[in-house]
């Protein structure tokens, strides 16, 4: 069950990057698709090389998206470890005997 929710976050993620890339690439901030979803997947996951940057009139939408994903991937986190934690509460539950959080 927590690989297929790891699987589903990453899916998520991906999705957000792919329209991210895609705006970039409706709006001919960048060349080409490549260097669209490039851009896109290391300004979302904050690595920023560098190496493409863009437009004067487009530079604000670089630091949004680095938020975005920032944001994003603290919101999976919590959400991932709020998932873990009942799992394991439940299984605890299971191996002492106790039927819920009154037992």
């Amino acid at each position: 069950m927590l690989l297929r929710m790891i699987w589903w976050l990453v899916l998520l993620h991906l999705a957000e990057i792919s329209i991210w890339g895609l705006f970039y690439l409706w709006r001919r901030c960048l060349p080409d698709a490549e260097t669209a979803f490039y851009f896109s997947g290391i300004t979302y996951t904050t690595l920023g090389y560098g190496d493409v940057v863009l437009a004067k009139p487009w530079r604000l939408l670089g630091p949004i998206e680095g938020l975005m994903g920032v944001l994003m991937c603290g919101l999976s986190t919590g959400f991932f470890f709020v998932v873990l934690s009942r799992v394991y509460q439940s299984r605890l539950g299971i191996l002492t005997g106790a039927s819920g959080p009154e037992g």
